[in-house]
């Protein structure tokens, strides 16, 4: 009886046993039955289940890390030591450039003159202080295009800090002007950078900054700016060429910005990338403002004793186009300083944008022929351009 009372009080006792298993002790034999949490219960198709299922934590581990590191990746821009190389101011700022005559490339409706006609028609001057760039306002009716100017720069880079101190920028209804670098003759190979543009008569008083390249230059990736993602692919062969495009802030262009006395651009092109700072008067850097003769005093001798600006230290810029995923030095190289003001053209006169976002008058080309007092504020005022390059 005490045997028998024993192995009633063993098998009460398995059978409050927790998984993996109980024992069941049956005729002095003890019997493992596992429960369905432990693997030597399951199935082959349960085993099978397990095994992709572990595999694909592991492969979604392994892809998060290598995502979060991607989308986390950013260039470094470390200090470089620059050194002034070039200065476009004075008297002789347009000695420095060519003038582009002939069919313009984005169709517009202009005649680009050469350098005795513009200075003929006072349509390019310069003082010691401040050089000059418009539109013709003398013909009033000009039914084949009206006349400008489109000048390039006989010095190119291939990297560089560039400062444009403006004072006033062209707008108006059928105007397309810009300040960009680029190589003419052998875009889009070599690649565009639009520093300073806009279109018609600008309402929101925002510039637009832009690159336009060969195919595998995106900016899909981690940025730092203050500005306006518009396009990310960067490639001339999709969007209608209208590249990676960045909007500035308001009165970065147009009524508000002249208003405000202009102000200074400054843009970075190194391997790591390209940004671009924009700052009014009122708010330049301290190495910015010494870099600039501010003053109006003014010297083109390349090796001036001009302090160096230190990029640096100016905080997020207004255009960030990081080099993650566009090689920058394979994309952009020989570039010219470009300064014009087309009209109309294949962006400024096109229906949506003339009279559609800009709600102006008429057809473009009809409105630039006829209406030569509307382009009495279709000039650019420069103080200077001055280039650095690290040493």
């Amino acid at each position: 009886m005490a045997t028998a009372a024993n192995q009633s009080h063993a098998q009460q006792q398995a059978k409050d046993l927790p998984p993996p298993y109980n024992i069941d002790y049956t005729d002095e034999k003890a019997t493992r039955e596992y429960s369905k949490w432990h693997p030597k219960a399951w199935g082959k198709n349960t085993k099978r289940a397990v095994f992709f299922g572990v595999c694909a934590i592991i492969v979604a581990i392994i892809c998060g890390a290598y995502f979060g590191v991607r989308a986390n990746k950013y260039p470094n821009y470390s200090k470089l030591n620059y050194t002034l190389r070039d200065t476009y101011s004075g008297s002789d700022f347009f000695d420095r450039f060519d003038y582009f005559t002939g069919y313009d490339p984005t169709s517009g409706f202009v005649h680009y003159v050469d350098n005795a006609t513009a200075s003929s028609m006072n349509l390019t001057f310069a003082s010691s202080e401040r050089a000059i760039l418009r539109v013709d306002t003398s013909e009033q009716s000009a039914t084949t295009g009206r006349k400008s100017v489109r000048i390039t720069s006989k010095q190119t880079y291939d990297s560089g800090l560039f400062i444009f101190d403006i004072v006033h920028t062209p707008y108006g209804c059928g105007t397309w002007p810009a300040v960009w670098l680029s190589d003419p003759a052998n875009w889009p190979y070599n690649g565009e950078i639009d520093v300073v543009e806009a279109v018609n008569s600008v309402p929101h008083g925002q510039v637009q900054m832009t690159l336009h390249t060969t195919k595998n230059c995106n900016m899909n990736r981690k940025r730092k700016m203050s500005g306006t993602n518009i396009n990310s692919n960067c490639y001339n062969g999709t969007n209608d060429n209208a590249g990676c495009g960045v909007y500035g802030e308001q009165n970065t262009f147009g009524a508000g910005f002249n208003a405000a006395g202009g102000g200074v651009y400054a843009m970075e092109w190194r391997d790591a990338g390209i940004r671009i700072w924009f700052f009014d008067r009122s708010s330049l850097p301290s190495d910015l403002s010494a870099a600039i003769d501010v003053s109006g005093n003014t010297s083109t001798s390349s090796n001036s004793t001009t302090a160096a600006p230190d990029p640096s230290g100016w905080g997020e810029a207004m255009a960030d186009f990081p080099s993650t995923n566009c090689d920058i030095s394979s994309h952009f190289r020989n570039q010219s300083i470009i300064a014009n003001i087309d009209l109309c053209g294949s962006w400024a006169g096109t229906e949506s944008v003339y009279s559609g976002l800009d709600s102006c008058p008429g057809t473009c080309t009809d409105y630039v022929a006829t209406n030569y007092s509307a382009f009495t504020n279709a000039y650019w005022e420069f103080n200077s351009f001055r280039v650095f390059q690290a040493e």
